[in-house]
């Protein structure tokens, strides 16, 4: 019986996360949709990834990074290109993917709201010596079959979401 109703919940947990309104908003405060390149998107060639999975949005070095929607910190760390990153698993099962970083603030496991600070904007990872940035993309869990095509690593956009889309701004 409590395995009966611990699956149950479980299931309505899940069912709750993936129909959970969102309104995402830009994650860098203060920018707007002029401080990135929309096309960018999707660019190739781009580096060693190949294809730009995400948009680029450029500020001073150190303004705030907040989270465009809630949900929970998944991960912090460093990883080669993106450098310190920030990780939240938000609404619609998807993750919010913050690069760059110059520092974070948070922690896996946190809750988060929209505008709860995640970190400031930095040149960490492959963005070295480059203007500072955050690279910010979005991911599904879920994926979207009727995305792919055969671009260079077109299978990759039933996952890769167009973060022009997400944030509303296309």
């Amino acid at each position: 019986m409590k395995k009966k109703r611990a699956l149950l919940i479980l299931l309505g947990i899940i069912i709750v996360w993936t129909v959970a309104p969102e309104s995402p908003t830009i994650p860098v405060q203060g920018a707007t949709s002029k401080d990135w390149n929309a096309n960018t998107f999707w660019y190739e060639p781009w580096g060693k990834s190949g294809v730009h999975k995400g948009i680029d949005i450029f500020a001073d070095a150190g303004t705030p990074v907040v989270s465009p929607t809630y949900g929970v910190v998944v991960f912090r760390g460093e990883l080669g290109l993106g450098g310190k990153v920030v990780a939240v698993l938000g609404p619609k099962w998807r993750i919010h993917y913050f690069a760059h970083l110059k520092d974070h603030s948070v922690y896996p496991g946190y809750l988060v709201r929209t505008g709860t600070p995640l970190g400031t904007v930095g040149d960490t990872g492959n963005a070295k010596g480059k203007p500072p940035h955050l690279h910010y993309s979005a991911v599904t869990l879920l994926p979207y079959p009727w995305r792919a095509d055969d671009a260079t690593q077109g299978w990759k956009k039933m996952f890769f979401l167009d973060p022009n889309e997400v944030l509303g701004v296309k």
